[in-house]
């Protein structure tokens, strides 16, 4: 029996690869894709009625958005536990909440002295531990999130807006903060800047083909790269430093496609793994783009969210673009999570 899903989703393969993103097609989807927005400007969810919920978004099939967990404003990032997925953190300005439920119901883990968080990860070869990139530091649990403890001992300035754990060593840790970047690799006992900077540096990623490979955007001081694992850094030639930067992703498959956003910039997309940059903001409402995420089932397929607009998608790697969902949204995260 061919089930809706799998019509929908053969669909929007089959548009992709009409449209010049991929040359074949790929299996059904292995993820959800949740995405956190403050949906407080508008009157209601494009397509149905009754007053707009801010908070967490849930889809299985890219297409319907349904609303998880409580009204919330201010819900900046969402990850999963690496050993049970349907256990999920979010980053939130209360602290860090997590629900075993797919989202349905929520605990607070953090207290009234560790909140707003913009970063949560695991660590996948340790994975009791967890970090948190807060406006005062880095706070650390090593139970899953039941006790957490600050340890950003060397970070001056602490305010630390990204946090990415190398997956191939525990306590392998780089932490992006408004002074630049900081690395430790005892679990965060002891942090060293590796890339000083006077610019926050708002997102930091670990390439999902080569582990080797860092990429980084900063506020007005470029999208930085590193071929060593984060150990040093350079300036990616062809993205430049008068903007602020909000965001970057790897395309999951195909190591030559990166994507970034930012204020003023709309999308930048690069094919050759980031020696030349391309314009992709054509056919967005705006350059005024606060997240872009690359999908990993549906090759050449990417996410725009310009802000207080619609969230949009492209089926050909930014060529050209439609509204997905909302009328008037601020989306802080899109992020994928592998299915059970």
């Amino acid at each position: 029996m061919i089930t809706r899903r799998r019509l929908f989703f053969s669909a929007a393969l089959l548009a992709a690869t009409e449209g010049g993103g991929v040359a074949a097609l790929a299996a059904l989807p292995q993820h959800d894709l949740y995405v956190c927005a403050n949906l407080s400007g508008q009157s209601g969810v494009m397509g149905r009625s009754g007053a707009a919920k801010s908070g967490l978004y849930h889809s299985a099939d890219r297409q319907n958005f349904e609303h998880r967990g409580p009204h919330h404003i201010r819900m900046f990032t969402l990850t999963h536990d690496p050993r049970e997925v349907s256990t999920l953190y979010l980053g939130a300005l209360d602290g860090v909440l997590r629900t075993r439920d797919g989202g349905r119901t929520w605990r607070t883990l953090t207290g009234s002295d560790m909140t707003e968080p913009h970063a949560v990860a695991f660590d996948v070869q340790a994975p009791d531990h967890l970090y948190a990139g807060l406006p005062d530091g880095v706070g650390v649990s090593h139970d899953r999130g039941l006790t957490w403890q600050r340890m950003n001992e060397g970070i001056r300035r602490a305010y630390t807006q990204t946090i990415t754990v190398d997956r191939t060593r525990a306590g392998r840790v780089l932490a992006g903060t408004e002074q630049g970047i900081f690395l430790t690799e005892d679990g965060a006992r002891t942090w060293r800047l590796v890339q000083p900077t006077d610019k926050t540096t708002y997102d930091l990623r670990q390439s999902p083909h080569d582990p080797k490979i860092f990429f980084a955007v900063t506020s007005s001081d470029g999208a930085l790269w590193s071929a060593d694992a984060g150990r040093t850094w350079r300036r990616i030639a062809g993205v430049g430093t008068a903007h602020t930067l909000h965001n970057c992703d790897f395309d999951p498959t195909d190591a030559r496609r990166l994507a970034l956003c930012g204020w003023g910039v709309g999308v930048q997309v690069s094919e050759d793994g980031g020696t030349t940059w391309i314009d992709r903001s054509a056919g967005l409402p705006k350059r005024e783009v606060w997240s872009v995420a690359i999908d990993p089932d549906l090759p050449g397929r990417i996410y725009a969210a310009p802000y207080l607009e619609a969230l949009h998608v492209s089926e050909d790697f930014g060529r050209t673009w439609r509204p997905l969902q909302f009328e008037k949204a601020i989306v802080f995260s899109l992020t994928f999570v592998p299915r059970p």
